[in-house]
């Protein structure tokens, strides 16, 4: 298939931006699998594994809503990311990452991050997130620190990680955009990407995700995962999809994810790693985009989406 992906964004993005990340690593898992893909992107994307259209900017900065004049011959479907204003061409379907307001009405073509994600917004279509391993250091020995890695906001719960790890006495560093202030135990490093984040991620001992609304995925949970670090997190949204009893602990109150801390310990790095393997790499998301692209193009309506097993 020849596949191109719309995204606003100049890939690839250095530190934070999962769903920049995520589309990488899909025309990643998808040129790997011997498809042909574009990437329809800000001017200075650079991708290996894709052609680029460098898209130009209109005057409040953003690319054009109308896609059909920048669209190369061939392609048999447009995934894209970011809004599409203008009707192409091409059949094309909208990877949604975020929430919408409860009541929103989706269109049909929409395609959801998890089994939750989907049925909150009253679909059925989705597509797990995932990552290339090869990115992640594995480590089965863990350093004298949990970590927290994400956006410093309140609905990600890092006030929740802050407290949850000082009742633990556990220290805890705190990886993410804008410092608050700290205490003694508390290490702030800021955003972090690459090497830097990848030894964070294999050091710990645990990653907290105390999410304080309802997810769509959770991409630093797999990423932690792949790297043989547990999770302790709240059930909200995709989180109990993604972390199963075997790779970590989910909880509903401060009270709880605090005395579940020590239930971390069971948990076997090597079994973090295999779920991640089976269920969230970057060529099993390339696997089920093709079979919902193939659904699609075949019927016109998009395939349910295939939840994993907990």
């Amino acid at each position: 298939m020849h596949v191109a992906l719309y995204i606003r964004d100049r890939l690839p993005v250095a530190k934070y931006g999962g769903t920049q990340r995520v589309a990488v690593y899909l025309a990643r898992g998808l040129a790997n699998a011997g498809h042909r893909v574009t990437l329809l992107a800000h001017a200075g994307t650079r991708v290996r594994e894709a052609s680029v259209v460098e898209l130009p900017r209109t005057p409040d900065g953003t690319p054009p809503p109308d896609l059909r004049r920048w669209m190369p011959q061939g392609v048999d479907l447009l995934l894209a990311y970011s809004p599409v204003a203008a009707t192409l061409d091409v059949p094309w379907i909208r990877s949604l990452h975020g929430n919408r307001k409860p009541g929103t009405v989706n269109a049909s073509n929409t395609l959801y991050l998890s089994h939750d994600h989907a049925a909150r917004h009253g679909g059925s279509a989705f597509v797990y997130n995932g990552i290339d391993l090869s990115e992640f250091r594995f480590e089965a020995r863990k350093a004298d620190y949990d970590l927290f890695l994400g956006r410093l906001h309140r609905v990600k719960g890092y006030r929740w990680a802050l407290e949850g790890a000082r009742r633990s006495g556990r220290r805890l560093v705190l990886a993410g955009g804008w410092r608050p202030s700290l205490r003694r135990k508390v290490r702030y490093v800021g955003e972090v990407g690459g090497k830097r984040k990848a030894d964070l991620l294999a050091g710990a001992a645990c990653l907290w995700m105390p999410a304080l609304w309802d997810e769509p995925f959770g991409l630093t949970l797999v990423e932690a995962m792949a790297s043989g670090t547990p999770v302790l997190g709240t059930r909200r949204g995709a989180l109990p999809e993604i972390v199963s009893p075997e790779v970590g602990v989910l909880a509903d109150t401060l009270d709880e994810l605090v005395s579940s801390r020590g239930n971390l310990e069971r948990i076997d790095p090597y079994a973090c790693r295999a779920r991640v393997e089976r269920h969230f790499s970057h060529q099993v998301m390339a696997a089920e985009y093709v079979r919902m692209f193939r659904g699609y193009l075949g019927t016109g309506v998009l395939p349910e989406g295939r939840a994993t097993g907990r």
